[in-house]
Formats: C-alpha cells, structure tokens, sequence
C-alpha cells in the first residue's frame, strides 16, 4: 500500500493505544476514590474493556489493508521483517 496509509495506520494505531491508556487510568482513579459511584465505575469498567476490544479488532483489519491486503498474516510478519 501507500507509504501514507501506513503512516496513517501507524498514527491510528498509537492514537487507539493511548485512548485505551487513559480510559483504563481513569478506571484506576475512579477505583481509588472514596465518591466514587460504583455503578458509573462498573459502566466505564466495561466500556474500557469493549472500547480495548473493538479497537483490537479495528486495527487488525486496517493492518490488514495497510499491509497491502496479503494472503495470509505470515506475510505480514515477513514484510515486517524485510
């Protein structure tokens, strides 16, 4: 594929990572906090984890397109690789 769709995969790929980051150590402060409310806390518990898994998703499909829509994923990892 093009040089900037891997790039955008890339930037996507960080953004996606640090979203997750901030979601799950807001998690934490929220757990830390006596006033906390423990049915907001359980709500953004499990959309933290549903955001981690539809972006898990999201992203194996743009790695796939970035890639250049290979036959299989060991094409991916010898095209990392070379």
């Amino acid at each position: 594929m093009t040089d900037a769709i891997m790039q955008t995969y890339k930037a996507v790929e960080r953004a996606m990572e640090e979203y997750n980051k901030a979601l799950l150590d807001h998690v934490d402060v929220l757990r830390s906090s006596e006033k906390a409310d423990p049915d907001k806390l359980s709500r953004l518990t499990q959309g933290a984890k549903a955001m981690r898994d539809s972006s898990a998703i999201y992203l194996t499909y743009a790695k796939f397109i970035a890639y250049g829509m290979p036959e299989s994923e060991e094409m991916i990892g010898d095209d990392l690789q070379g």
